[in-house]
This record gives structure tokens, C-alpha cells and sequence, in this order.
């Protein structure tokens, strides 16, 4: 289907602007999928229980960023006519993508097969943690899990501590989200030349472990054999981590290739021993360098350190906190926050020079869209009050909570 990149019918503009897919309520990296696609201009309806998921941590409306710039349709997938308002969605859009557990959705009558069977070019997106197949298919887990069989969990942490997950950014938002926004954008692409949709099975164990493919290639290499923390890219490399300043604060260095690691040497005092040879490959005396480095790095405040080098050779940046981040003077240039409702939040992202995309609205509440999206379905005034008053649906009509009927 040709589509308009000027925009669609809610005003949006961007990249995929035109383009309308139908997100199956679900948390962590289905809704960041959702986040990311609307903010390229995707008009994305988010089809959400009328009572709320019972799942995950309740955030008031407002603060649930992830839910941003969509429309809301609330709709009781249990209830008897539930799934048949989502195919009469599923009709006109491009793609559905859901983030139950395998056999949930055929069991409420929404699989591939049926959803494909209304509409043929349909792009069919599943979100799991395991995959549809394979012997934990059917087991429960959260991102740390998905990870850990991956063999990323393993390599992050102190040596001599316990593996220590990277919040969730591994498993949901790296190996999730992202590999579903591309699995769903790539199959789009296909659709364009061969008229028919398909299921794109989107794994977060299958996604965390493509993203660990550079270190098994390091490891093959004999460059990554040592025990968690002693390593080259794991904390373990001197000229590759984070150290404290003397007011408590942290620095983070990456001087990875030789002419930023003598920089970075000469910018501290520090000497490098003659015929030293290749910081990279001298893992015996990583610890003695260490060691001068942290020395150093004590006599200075963060922001002293940052002040004489970040943005020179020597590669140093100060790890900044949550709230700090926005106020940076890099990311205020760039416009890599935005402030919405009061709430300070990161901008969309990529970045696109002809179709920018935008935030279009803040997170919506439950129900929000129901009449205006099943309107534009085709469903007509009678249908819609029906659904209302069987409890199958709900519209909000006073931007809380919604309300049945």
C-alpha cells in the first residue's frame, strides 16, 4: 500500500507517518516498541484491558512515559466480542504486535492465522523471552532470566562479586524492543514487494545473545578469557571504565585505541613503562595501571577532571546521574530531552533530517480513543454504544481513569 509521507489522518509526521499498527497491550519492551514506532509518526493504538493489567509497577498515567504519543482503545479481550473488535482494527492496519506468552493470543482468538486470514499483507509481531518454541517456550521470566541464558548477564559485574543485571536495558529494550521494531520494520519492507504479511518471533534470549556476538568473537580471539571484571570491555581493562573523583563522584573512561590511551596517560602524569608494547594485549599489567589511575583521579572533583578533559583525546566523560543527564550542555544543544506535561523525558529517537518524528501526545488515558479509532474502523454509532453497554469496551471521557458504560 502507497503511503503519504506528508502525514496521516491524526496529524502525525515522521518517517512512518501513514503507517498504522495495532499494540497489544504489554509491558516493558512491547511498549517501548510502541514508543519508538510512534515517535517516528506510526499511528499506534494501543489496545489496553479496561481495569488495567494487574502487572509490572503501577505508575499513574502521566508518569508511564513509555505510553506516549499512541491512542488508546480499551477493550475486555475476555469478553465475548473483545477479539472481534481487534480484527476489525487489525483489517486496516499494516501491523499487530502482542507481547503474551506463547498460545495466548490463539487462545483469545487473535493468533497469526486468524489475524493473517482478515488481512493478508498484515505484518504479525510476537514479543517473548524465550521465543514460540524450544523447551522454556511456555516458562515464565523477566529480563535478568532472558539475559542470563544469553551469556551477557555472566560477563557484567565486579570480580569479585555476583553477575549484576544492566538494569533492563539487555533484555527487554536491547534484545527486545529494538529487535521487534526491526523484525516489524524489515517485514513492512518485504510486504512492499511481495503483497503477503508474516510473524516476525521476536526473543529477547535470541536478541541479548546477537548483541553478544563481537565477544565471541574477542573470546575466540584469546581476548577475552579471564574471569568476570578482567576483561576488555567488562571494567577489567584500566583504559576502559569508570573511576571515582574526589568528591565521590564517578568518570568514565575509553581510551581503547593507543593514541587516546597516551593521551589520556600524558593528560594524568602518568608514564608508560618503555617498550610496554600494546596496552590491549598486556593483561598482566592492567592492574598496576589501575591503580595509578585511580590515584590520580582522586585528587580531582568530577567536574574539575571534565573541565580539563572531556572532549579532548583522552576520552573521559563524567557519569552523569538520572537527573543531571538533561541539563548537560551537549544534550541541551542536540535537544536530547524534551519537557512534556512538566515532565522531562528523552526526545525521539533516531534522528531523521527530512520526516522528523515528534511526541505527538503525552501518555494517553485508558480508553481515551476508543469511539474516535472504532469510528474510523467503520463501526457505526449504534455498534459503538452496544459495545459500551455490554462492558466490552470503554471510552474515558474525563482524562482520569475511564470509567465502564
Amino acid at each position: 500500500m502507497a503511503r503519504d509521507p506528508s502525514g496521516d489522518s491524526t496529524g502525525a509526521r515522521g518517517p512512518l507517518a501513514g503507517y498504522r499498527f495495532v499494540e497489544l497491550a504489554g509491558l516493558g519492551p512491547t511498549q517501548l516498541a510502541g514508543m519508538l514506532l510512534a515517535d517516528m509518526g506510526a499511528d499506534v493504538v494501543r489496545v489496553e484491558p479496561p481495569g488495567g493489567d494487574g502487572a509490572g509497577i503501577a505508575l499513574p498515567r502521566r508518569f508511564d512515559l513509555m505510553s506516549r504519543g499512541r491512542r488508546s482503545v480499551a477493550v475486555d479481550l475476555k469478553h465475548a466480542q473483545g477479539p472481534g473488535v481487534v480484527l476489525r482494527l487489525v483489517a486496516g492496519a499494516d501491523a499487530i504486535f502482542e507481547g503474551f506468552r506463547p498460545g495466548v493470543a490463539e487462545r483469545l482468538g487473535l493468533g497469526p492465522a486468524v489475524c493473517l486470514a482478515r488481512n493478508p499483507r498484515l505484518v504479525y509481531g510476537r514479543m517473548t523471552g524465550w521465543g514460540q518454541d524450544g523447551p522454556l517456550a511456555g516458562a515464565v521470566g523477566h529480563d535478568p532470566n532472558f539475559i542470563a541464558l544469553a551469556g551477557a548477564l555472566h560477563a557484567m559485574g565486579p570480580p569479585d562479586g555476583p553477575p549484576v543485571p544492566p538494569l533492563n536495558l539487555v533484555g527487554d529494550f536491547g534484545g527486545g524492543a529494538l529487535y521487534l521494531v526491526a523484525g516489524l520494520l524489515a517485514a513492512l519492507l518485504e510486504v512492499s514487494r511481495s503483497g503477503r504479511g508474516q510473524v516476525v518471533d521476536a526473543a529477547m534470549v535470541d536478541g541479548a545473545a546477537s548483541m553478544m556476538t563481537v565477544f565471541h568473537g574477542l573470546a575466540a580471539a584469546g581476548l577475552w578469557n579471564g574471569p568476570r571484571g578482567r576483561n576488555l570491555l567488562d571494567g577489567g581493562a584500566y583504559f576502559h571504565r569508570a573511576y571515582e573523583t574526589r568528591d565521590g563522584k564517578f568518570v568514565a573512561v575509553g581510551a581503547l585505541e593507543r593514541r587516546f590511551h597516551d593521551a589520556l596517560l600524558r593528560a594524568l602524569g602518568i608514564e608508560a613503562d618503555p617498550g610496554a608494547g600494546s596496552h590491549v594485549g598486556a593483561p598482566e599489567r592492567w592492574p598496576v595501571y589501575e591503580k595509578r589511575l585511580a590515584a590520580a583521579f582522586k585528587t580531582k572533583t568530577r567536574d574539575e577532571w571534565c573541565a580539563l578533559l572531556e572532549g579532548t583525546a583522552a576520552c573521559v566523560s563524567p557519569a552523569l546521574a538520572l537527573d543531571e543527564a538533561p541539563r548537560h550542555p551537549h544534550n541541551e544543544a542536540r535537544g536530547t530531552y524534551l519537557t512534556i506535561d512538566g515532565i522531562t523525558q528523552p526526545a525521539p529517537a533516531p534522528r531523521f533530517d527530512r520526516t522528523p518524528g515528534a511526541v505527538r501526545n503525552p501518555p494517553p488515558a485508558r480508553g481515551r480513543d476508543t469511539r474516535a479509532v472504532l469510528a474510523e474502523a467503520g463501526f457505526s454509532e449504534e455498534e459503538i454504544g452496544e459495545l459500551l453497554e455490554q462492558d466490552a469496551i470503554v471510552q474515558d471521557e474525563t482524562g482520569a481513569e475511564p470509567r465502564r458504560g
